[in-house]
Parts: C-alpha cells; sequence; structure tokens
C-alpha cells in the first residue's frame, strides 16, 4: 500500500485527493490542514454561491484569461478543462447553471453544495482528513518523504502533494528544499482614488468602460463599479491581474485614465454631442444624460465645465471638447489597494520552469507534486482561478 499525503484542504487539495483515491482504491491518502476550517476559499467564493468553473470550452480563449501560467496550461486544460469539470460534478450529483457572463455556479447557488460533495467523496474513498495540523519541515530520506508536523510527530510517505495556497511559510521550506520562488505579490485587487469626482458617487456601475494605465501601457475594458474607496468592477480587477507584478514595483501608485463610454472616441463624443444640441437646445445639459452614462455620474463629470443650469444651446464647442475629453478619458491617480471582498489572489509561487506540467511533478524532487495556488499560477475572476484548482489538482492526483 503506498502512502500519499496532500498538504492543504482546500479546492486543489481536495481535488488531488480524490483523484487519486479514485484511480488507486489501494492507497492510502491523508489530507493535512492546519486550520479547522475545510474548503475555506471554496465556502465565501461567487458571495457564498461559489464560481465553480467559467463556460469557455476553446482552450487557446480560456489560457487568455491567466496573466501566469497561460503556456503551461495549454496542455493542462487538453486534458482537464470546463467541459470535464462539469461532467465531474454532474457524476456526482451536483449539476452547474451558466449565468449570462459565463461564470458557472452549482444550481443550487449554495457552496455548501460542493463542499458536501467533496467531503461525500472523501468519506467514499476513506480518505483520512486531519485538521488543525500544519507542517514544519519537508525532506526526503530512504526514498520516502518526511513531514515534520506542528503536533511534533514526523509522517511518513512515498508521495507528497502541495496544495498549500498561497503559504509564504511552505514557500520558503519549499525554497529551502531547493524549489525557486517567485516572489509572491497581490493580484485582483481594487483601486484607491480619492478624488472629487468620484465623490457621493458609490455604488454607481458602468457597464462598459475602458480602464488604461498608461505608464505600463496596460488596458482592460468590463464593467466598472465606484465604490466609497475608488474603483472595482471586472475592468480595474482584470488590470490589477495583469499588472499585478508591475503595479507592485510601483507601490501601487500610479495614474489611470477611464473612458466611461468603452471603445468611443473623443471626436465621436463630441459630434453626439453637437447633435444633441441641435436636436435639443433648449434641455439643460447636467439635467440631460447622453449615452446612457448614469445620471448623478454624468452631473458629476460635466459640473467640471459648466453650471448646472446651462442649456446645450449655449455650450461653446470649447466646452463641448472638454466634455467628450471628460467622458473619453478621466484622469485619477491611483494611491494604494484594496482586497476585492474575500476573493484575493496571490501572484507568485512555484517556479512554473521547475514542474512537468504533464504530471505536476517537481522536476528536482521525484514524488513531489503541486497543486493550485502554491504555483504560479492566476487568473482574473469568473470561475479560472478555481478551474486551475479542478486542472492541476486532477492531473497531480492523476499521476502519483
Amino acid at each position: 500500500m503506498k502512502n500519499v499525503i496532500v498538504v492543504g484542504g482546500g479546492a486543489a487539495g481536495f481535488f488531488a485527493a480524490i483523484t487519486c483515491a479514485e484511480k488507486n482504491p489501494d492507497y492510502h491518502i491523508t489530507i493535512l490542514e492546519k486550520s479547522k476550517k475545510l474548503l475555506a476559499k471554496v465556502k465565501v467564493s461567487g458571495g457564498g454561491r461559489c464560481n465553480v468553473t467559467h463556460a469557455c470550452f476553446d482552450v487557446r480563449e480560456l489560457v487568455k484569461f491567466y496573466p501566469r501560467g497561460n503556456k503551461q496550461l495549454i496542455g493542462a486544460f487538453t486534458r482537464f478543462n470546463p467541459i470535464h469539470t462539469i461532467e465531474w460534478f454532474r457524476q456526482r450529483g451536483v449539476e452547474l447553471k451558466t449565468e449570462a457572463d459565463g461564470r458557472m455556479f452549482p444550481a443550487t447557488d449554495s457552496s455548501q453544495t460542493i463542499i458536501d460533495c467533496f467531503l461525500r467523496e472523501a468519506k467514499a474513498n476513506n480518505i483520512n482528513i486531519q485538521t488543525g495540523i500544519g507542517v514544519e519541515d519537508i525532506f526526503q530520506r530512504n526514498g520516502k518523504w518526511h513531514l515534520k508536523t506542528t503536533t511534533g510527530e514526523t509522517l511518513s510517505c512515498d508521495a507528497v502533494i502541495m496544495a498549500t495556497g498561497s503559504s509564504e511559510k511552505i514557500w520558503s521550506m519549499l525554497a529551502k528544499l531547493g524549489h525557486t520562488i517567485v516572489p509572491p505579490v497581490a493580484s485582483l485587487f481594487t483601486f484607491n482614488i480619492k478624488d472629487e469626482t468620484l465623490k457621493g458617487l458609490q455604488g454607481i456601475a458602468v457597464p462598459d468602460a475602458v480602464v488604461s494605465v498608461p505608464s505600463l501601457n496596460l488596458s482592460a475594458s468590463g464593467a466598472l463599479l465606484i465604490t466609497h474607496w475608488g474603483l472595482s468592477g471586472p475592468a480595474v480587477l482584470k488590470l490589477s491581474a495583469f499588472g499585478a507584478r508591475e503595479m507592485a514595483a510601483l507601490q501601487h501608485h500610479f495614474g489611470i485614465t477611464v473612458n466611461w463610454l468603452g471603445s468611443k472616441k473623443s471626436n465621436e463624443a463630441v459630434e453626439a454631442i453637437k447633435y444633441y444640441k441641435e436636436k435639443h437646445p433648449k434641455q439643460q445639459v447636467s439635467a440631460n444624460a447622453l449615452f446612457n452614462v448614469p445620471k448623478r455620474l454624468w452631473e458629476s463629470l460635466t459640473a467640471a465645465v459648466q453650471s448646472s443650469s446651462v442649456t446645450y444651446a449655449n455650450l461653446s464647442n470649447k466646452q463641448i471638447a472638454q466634455i467628450a475629453e471628460l467622458l473619453t478619458s478621466s484622469s485619477f491617480v491611483v494611491k494604494g489597494k484594496s482586497i476585492f471582498k474575500e476573493e484575493f489572489v496571490t501572484a507568485g509561487g512555484i517556479d512554473l520552469n521547475e514542474v512537468d506540467f504533464k504530471t505536476l511533478q517537481s522536476k528536482k524532487f521525484p514524488a513531489l507534486y503541486f497543486a493550485g495556488e502554491t504555483l504560479n499560477i492566476d487568473a482574473v475572476t469568473g470561475g479560472f482561478n478555481f478551474q486551475a484548482a479542478w486542472t492541476t489538482g486532477y492531473l497531480a492526483g492523476s499521476s502519483v
């Protein structure tokens, strides 16, 4: 009987353990979780609904959502991707549903459904789950792996799967062992901005905006949300993911521009405003928003160039150009970041060049495998980070 220890009782750890157990019923498999809570991130994901995966079934398109790991995941996703994830859960009695934006959730809209599924499968496959036990050290001796735990005992096994998420303690341990760790930085964060233009506008959402960081030559489109601390929403989160390392180097202090009109250019906005002026000259500018811009945002943007009582007839060409510029290229200064809800993600981890992506086994140490965020892999929001957990967990569990 082969002994396998999975370190980490989260999404990737459970998926790896269950996969390994199903393919090798005679193996003795243990999950070690340092906290008292299992699958904590699964519990809070998607506001407690668990964004299991994303309905993106073209592997070449799927990898575009991963700022780090996209090349390595091409082969991995051909073996286990969202199609396989949907079927995996369906075979175990969990139906997934697709929302308009492509995100997929359990039909019950409850993350507990996913947690119950994992716990049920773990029990059915006789997986030994130990909580409140962390790992203090890991070393190889006489062809076995030995794990020194926080309880003072040393456990030995034939293979180890590291699925410890963004644990700096574990990364430090693996670095001491001989692996290269890409330094961790925050990903998926919102922008802290103090600006009079945004004052009192929290809660306003613009469905299709473009946010750019000129100094980094980065831009992203999507929904944009004004919050009491600055800007959030898919466009900002996508930017934070793809610019995670560069933004950290700037200590999260940089300038951005916002096109509230999406792809519409300044000259197009000028023409549209002039056309409206011709058709509705007596209407007040502040009270009659164009381009489907939310009323309060329109009032704030236009207030900078004209008084609230000005009619369209009284707008000069210069003022029209100024309004168009504010609509298509508002400038703000980001001074800091905030974590996006509980769905924090870290960029960094095991250097992917040191991992065989056919097996998820270490290229440096046999019988040492990795899954999930322990690796230098991360994605934008929308179920993509969990998909990476399922895929790497499946391949590691299969390979053992």
